[in-house]
C-alpha cells in the first residue's frame, strides 16, 4: 500500500483511509481532513437518493506528531457526528408527533367506516370529523415543531462548528511544525 512519488527516487509510504459520511457533511470532511495530513483522493459517486457518500484519503506514514494528530482527528470526527445528530434531532420529535396524530386520525376513520357498515350514519359523521382533522393537522404540527427545534439547536450547531474549526487550526499548526 505504498507508491513512489513521481519525479523523485525517494520512497514515500502512504496510509489510506476511507470515510463514509452523510452526503451533506462531505464538504466538511474534504475541507478539514487536510488539516490532519490527509490528501483527498476520490469520492464514490452515490446512487440517486443515497444519503451517504464514501471518500478516500491518503497521507504520508512518516508524519511527526502523528499521535497528537490522531487525537485531534478523533475530536473532529466526534464533533462532526454531534453536528449530524443535532441536525437529525430537528425532525425526529416532529416526525413522531405528526405520525402519532395521523395514526389517531386513521383510527377515527376506521371507527367511522365501521359505523357506516353498521348503518349508524350520525356516528359515522361524528367520527369522520376528527379523522379528517387528524389527517390534515400533522403537516402544521411537523412544521411548527421543526421551526422551534431549529431555533433551539442552531446556536449549538454553530458552536460545534467553531469547535471543529479550532481543532483543525490546532492540527494545521502541528502539521506545519512537523514539516519544518
Amino acid at each position: 500500500m505504498s507508491e513512489f512519488a513521481r519525479g523523485q527516487k525517494n520512497f514515500i509510504g502512504f496510509e489510506y483511509k476511507e470515510v463514509t459520511a452523510k452526503r451533506q457533511m462531505e464538504s466538511i470532511y474534504i475541507d478539514s481532513y487536510p488539516s490532519f495530513g490527509w490528501e483527498f483522493e476520490s469520492s464514490a459517486v452515490p446512487l440517486k437518493g443515497t444519503l451517504f457518500v464514501s471518500m478516500k484519503f491518503k497521507r504520508n506514514r512518516k508524519l511527526r506528531n502523528k499521535s497528537e494528530l490522531a487525537r485531534l482527528q478523533r475530536q473532529f470526527d466526534a464533533g462532526v457526528n454531534e453536528i449530524a445528530s443535532l441536525e437529525q434531532s430537528k425532525v425526529t420529535k416532529a416526525s413522531g408527533m405528526a405520525y402519532g396524530v395521523g395514526i389517531i386520525g386513521t383510527a377515527f376513520m376506521a371507527g367511522s367506516v365501521f359505523a357506516v357498515v353498521a348503518g349508524n350514519i350520525p356516528l359515522c359523521i361524528i367520527l369522520a370529523i376528527p379523522a379528517f382533522i387528524g389527517w390534515i393537522v400533522p403537516y402544521w404540527i411537523y412544521r411548527n415543531i421543526v421551526r422551534k427545534k431549529t431555533m433551539e439547536v442552531t446556536p449549538i450547531i454553530e458552536a460545534k462548528y467553531d469547535e471543529i474549526y479550532e481543532v483543525c487550526a490546532n492540527a494545521t499548526k502541528l502539521l506545519d511544525l512537523s514539516e519544518d
